[in-house]
């Protein structure tokens, strides 16, 4: 079964460390962005989720949100499913959408992508 707690990286090289994986299936930890809006270094942002709790057989889905702490005013959402395969190599398969802030609802269009 795959374990969501540890460390993580993406094809992009930010890294995701979920350090607390509660038995009722909610993980707090931290997201490490290598790549960010302002174009700036890499950051360190909460995050904050819950898994799906399956038994012994399967594949649990999750669904988590980064606060990007102190250099953007935007929020993400991530949802996925974690694999194993046959090798044991454990795989993120994740979706996500962030949303900026805008001044006005008629920029509403640009906000989320």
């Amino acid at each position: 079964q795959c374990q969501l707690s540890g460390l993580w990286r993406n094809d992009q090289d930010s890294l995701m460390e979920i350090s607390v994986l509660r038995d009722n299936g909610d993980f707090q930890g931290q997201y490490l962005t290598r790549v960010t809006l302002s174009g700036g270094c890499a950051q360190i942002s909460p995050l904050r989720g819950a898994q799906q709790q399956l038994g012994e057989e399967g594949w649990p889905t999750f669904a988590f949100t980064v606060r990007w702490d102190k250099f953007s005013n935007a929020s993400t959402a991530f949802v996925g499913q974690c694999f194993v395969d046959a090798g044991g190599k454990e795989t993120l398969s994740t979706m996500w959408l962030l949303r900026e802030a805008v001044g006005s609802l008629e920029e509403d269009w640009k906000a989320t992508r």
